[in-house]
């Protein structure tokens, strides 16, 4: 087992990483490749699946040339969630693939959800109603494009996709087709009763296995694309989300993942399953279990509105502005002298599953400058955050103590002390940025044999090195200000929800 090494692939929304761990957790070498996104119009988000499978080649390609390719025993695939394509009986797209970030669907929730009922579909699939799920863009294009849906023979997340061309084989890791929204959750299976409404059958759809199992080996063909050696074990992974979980060792209720990335999510491991409108439930990559997952879709997108849109920050100088703004909002005391900012400037998933929320700054005054801006932000997520965690603490009755930090915004020392702050929480550093790529090497470790359970490869794998400690005063200063910011979004919906009509 020294000598051999297995491969974490990222196939993300703008691009595939893929990295070669060893069993004690060390990055030895990696490889990287863009994927592009095409809006043919507004709120429009497609992908061709071609270029995942082309990112992926190219990433493993580069990584090769840095790690014998001899010892790489197994890989495994961590992919963007909630995306989908549909292939005809010769495997061909039959159109681009829909991403995750389109919302030509959001008309059509209400009506798919009333025909099967709200509550029934969150009990099956642990989602509540929100346009995110695959089932509500199927339901479009059954709508709108009738011919190439009846064209489709395989309706495939990422993970199944990268399968197939790796393989031959259509399937799938739970943890990937959970996010779908057609997945009964609790017993592992396709929704029959949900399929029947969108007039399709599991035979649409990939078989689905536990993380960690191998889903078949790489053919000759791909190994002649990708450089692999033939016969490499390919094992099942999941949605980057919960692979992250995984990737920072997220396996048990005291800690939380929290990736702060584009979106902020955050999910919180239980054993047996649970529903609640407060979050959604997600299946767990290590086999068994679930993730309580809460979901901000403005994480750092609304650091990156502020330059560009407000600011007018040109693309090159964005870093050296990010170390001013963190500077200047280091000398300003918590609270942001009085300044608020409700993040949903993408409207917003729990508690209130509302997709006409908008977001708002609330305390404005003559003093306030840009560093109050940037760090009002910052709390404003903080403090979201907060709400959300507390929320699942009360559903599941478990305590959590400590968050594991992930994604860009991690990198920042001033909002890792106003997380802990803000919600009186330990903060971890952790020794990787690379959570969902490590997530997935773990995954691929149980399927090379190294280790007896995902506990024990993560035990070995995920390594802290470094821990913010709340600062009790200021968590007291933030306690008072969390009982203001609760009351915003109740008193301005009416406002947000008149302006939409």
């Amino acid at each position: 087992m020294k000598s051999e090494v297995v491969i974490g692939i990222d196939s993300s929304t703008t691009a595939t990483k893929a990295i070669a761990w060893d069993s004690s957790g060390k990055n030895l070498a990696e490889g990287c490749s863009p994927i592009q996104l095409f809006s043919p119009q507004t709120n429009y988000y497609e992908q061709n699946p071609d270029h995942w499978w082309n990112s992926l080649a190219e990433s493993l390609h580069k990584l090769i040339l840095q790690v014998d390719k001899e010892r790489i025993t197994a890989l495994a695939i961590a992919n963007q969630r909630e995306t989908f394509v549909g292939l005809n009986k010769d495997g061909k797209p039959v159109r681009p693939a829909i991403i995750w970030l389109d919302e030509r669907c959001k008309g059509l929730v209400d009506k798919y959800a009333g025909i099967i009922g709200e509550d029934r579909i969150h009990q099956i699939t642990g989602k509540p109603k929100d346009y995110a799920p695959v089932v509500y863009r199927l339901a479009w294009m059954k709508e709108n494009e009738k011919d190439l849906f009846g064209k489709v023979a395989k309706f495939c997340d990422v993970h199944t996709y990268l399968v197939y061309k790796l393989t031959g084989h259509f399937k799938t890791s739970w943890a990937s087709a959970d996010p779908m929204g057609i997945f009964d959750l609790e017993h592992k299976s396709w929704s029959r009763e949900i399929l029947n409404h969108i007039n399709i059958t599991p035979d649409h759809l990939p078989e689905t296995y536990p993380p960690g199992t191998v889903l078949g080996y790489v053919t000759k063909i791909a190994a002649d694309i990708t450089g692999l050696k033939p016969g490499i074990k390919v094992v099942a992974g999941g949605g980057d989300g919960q692979v992250a979980g995984l990737g920072v060792d997220a396996l048990i209720p005291e800690r939380a993942y929290l990736n702060l990335g584009t979106a902020v999510v955050s999910g919180t491991y239980v054993k047996n399953y649970i529903i609640d409108r407060n979050f959604r439930t997600m299946a767990s990559c290590s086999g068994d279990g679930y993730f309580c997952e809460t979901s901000l879709r403005s994480g750092t997108f609304l650091i990156d509105w502020f330059l560009q849109q407000m600011m007018r920050v040109a693309p090159s100088k964005k870093r050296n502005v990010y170390r001013q703004l963190e500077e200047e909002a280091k000398q300003i005391k918590p609270g942001s002298e009085g300044l608020m900012i409700l993040p949903y400037w993408n409207a917003v998933m729990n508690p209130y599953w509302d997709p006409d929320a908008r977001g708002c700054m609330i305390g404005l005054s003559s003093g306030h400058h840009r560093g109050h801006i940037y760090r009002a932000i910052l709390e404003g997520i903080a403090m979201e955050q907060s709400l959300a965690s507390k929320a699942v603490e009360n559903a599941t009755g478990e305590n959590i103590e400590e968050f594991a930090l992930i994604g860009g915004g991690a990198r920042s020392g001033l909002w890792r002390q106003i997380i802990a702050d803000v919600s009186g929480k330990k903060v971890l550093n952790m020794s990787s940025d690379e959570a969902s790529s490590l997530g997935a090497g773990i995954s691929a470790s149980i399927g090379a044999g190294w280790f007896r359970s995902f506990e024990e490869a993560a035990k070995n794998m995920v390594h802290v090195i470094g821990i913010t400690i709340p600062n009790t005063q200021n968590t007291e200063r933030y306690h008072n200000q969390l009982n203001i910011y609760r009351k915003i979004y109740p008193a301005i919906r009416k406002i947000s929800h008149s302006e939409n009509k």
